[in-house]
């Protein structure tokens, strides 16, 4: 019986903050993946080797983590005065879906360099040296992100000095802004930063118990709750929770709870398929730790720890988007975020997180008794590691 020969597509495999994925013009696509649909998910299943029982991915460009089963598909924007327009999707690792409901931040920082590399930016507006802007149109959420991308004798400048806590290297710093990050597209908890109107929620969560929570759509729809009440300090790594069948089964069932009260699910079976929003994560006041590095983090380094899951998992650093989130809820006096950290006004703030530290400045201002932030900052970095094609069997989507 002949088998079918394996097709290649154009792509690269770039490392955007602390994650990495295989990106693609959506140009370069086969024609049935250039749409929505069964198609262009199977593609990109197979592309980073899901479903995959073992959780390994080894028959394919996945990693294994929330962090490297990931996706990107740019082309040239159809939303005016952006460059570039720019989709994301989280695969699953041990199931056949891909999730499209939100965006990742730290794949975000990649997007600007890849833009301009591929040509989906005018020329004429890249300069032979200094700062490149591009305008990105976030399709996932329907935002606008802004990436200072560094540009050296006419190329993106991917080698610096500027070191990332959770990356090992140091490389050139991209500065991102995201605008308006709190109002989500139509469906996302009713567009609303704070989708139940208050600041902090009694979250109820029957069979495990009450929590405070501060439920908040900035960046990504997430789910604050006090480590305390958990039993946790926030300064817990990875192994601490990933190795705890029981811990992940909890935060899996609060999680649930959560989006259903924020509106994004409408009945809670439905969260698990929708792994990649909303997020979950727990916060506490600045305290002393050790990074997974073996890095010391001093109280004083910092203005509170955060920790947070995604897809399941303990993030072994922080989600970009998650830290625009924290950013934002630091910003507004009485959430729990900016409770750990001190309470007040702030228009920065700096938590400890598994890898180390991370800074991400919000703008929030009250307007006719409703919080509104107009961007969110942070700086990242992007490298890509592979280009070239990757190859899938032609009968595998």
């Amino acid at each position: 019986m002949p088998h079918p020969a394996q097709i290649r597509i154009p792509a690269s495999y770039i490392r955007g903050g602390t994650s990495k994925g295989v990106f693609f013009r959506l140009q370069d696509l086969p024609e049935r993946a250039q749409s929505a649909g069964p198609a262009r998910d199977a593609l990109l299943l197979r592309v980073i080797g899901s479903p995959d029982p073992y959780a390994k991915q080894i028959d394919g460009m996945g990693g294994a983590t929330s962090s490297t089963s990931k996706t990107v598909i740019l082309s040239p924007s159809e939303k005016a005065d952006h460059d570039v327009d720019y989709l994301f999707g989280q695969v699953a690792i041990d199931q056949a879906f891909v999730d499209w409901s939100g965006n990742c931040g730290n794949l975000s920082a990649a997007v600007g360099p890849f833009a301009i590399a591929n040509g989906l930016v005018d020329p004429a507006r890249i300069p032979s040296d200094g700062i490149a802007t591009v305008r990105i149109w976030q399709v996932n959420i329907g935002k606008t992100i802004v990436a200072h991308v560094p540009i050296s004798q006419g190329q993106v400048q991917e080698t610096g000095d500027f070191e990332l806590d959770g990356v090992t290297f140091p490389a050139a710093e991209v500065q991102l802004e995201f605008l308006d990050p709190a109002a989500e597209e139509e469906g996302e908890g009713g567009g609303a930063m704070f989708p139940t109107g208050n600041l902090l929620d009694e979250l109820v969560v029957p069979g495990i118990g009450t929590f405070a929570a501060t439920l908040i759509n900035a960046g990504i729809p997430t789910i604050f709750v006090n480590a305390s009440d958990l039993g946790y300090t926030g300064t817990e790594l990875q192994e601490a929770i990933n190795g705890d069948p029981g811990a992940l089964a909890r935060f899996e069932t609060l999680r649930a709870h959560g989006a259903l009260r924020m509106g994004l699910i409408e009945h809670l079976d439905q969260a698990a398929t929708r792994q990649h929003t909303p997020k979950i994560a727990f916060v506490a006041p600045a305290t002393a730790y050790t990074a997974s590095s073996g890095k010391a983090v001093a109280a004083s380094d910092i203005d509170l720890v955060v920790r947070a899951l995604s897809m399941g998992k303990l993030h072994h650093a922080m989600m970009g988007t998650a830290a625009v989130a924290i950013g934002t809820a630091a910003a507004i006096p009485g959430t729990l975020v900016n409770l750990a950290a001190g309470g007040g006004e702030r228009t920065s703030v700096r938590f400890g997180h598994p890898s180390g530290t991370l800074k991400v400045g919000a703008e929030a201002q009250r307007v006719d008794g409703q919080w509104t932030v107009t961007k969110a900052i942070m700086s990242r970095s992007a490298r890509v590691l592979m280009e070239g094609w990757v190859r899938v069997p032609a009968d595998s989507f």
